[in-house]
């Protein structure tokens, strides 16, 4: 079953639009959201089981340059309208 997850971004000052389409270019980012409040970038991934999401939290999101911090929401069961 699919990993699934919200990630909440803070940037550097001037970075959101760096971090934004670097985001793009990862193929579990499925879809990325600029916000204004308290996080910069609201970002929905998809990965294939729980220890690729770590992965791609860890070695992929957090490691772009700019990213200060991040916060994680792992969707449990959702639906679509």
């Amino acid at each position: 079953m699919a990993a699934q997850a919200i990630v909440m971004i803070n940037t550097d000052v001037g970075k959101e639009n760096d971090i934004f389409n670097e985001l793009l270019k990862i193929d579990e980012v499925k879809k990325v959201y600029m916000v204004y409040g308290i996080h910069d970038l609201v970002v929905f991934v998809e990965a294939e089981n729980m220890d690729k999401l770590r992965s791609l939290i860890t070695d992929k999101i957090r490691k772009l340059d700019g990213v200060k911090s991040t916060l994680t929401s792992v969707i449990v069961t959702g639906k679509e309208k």
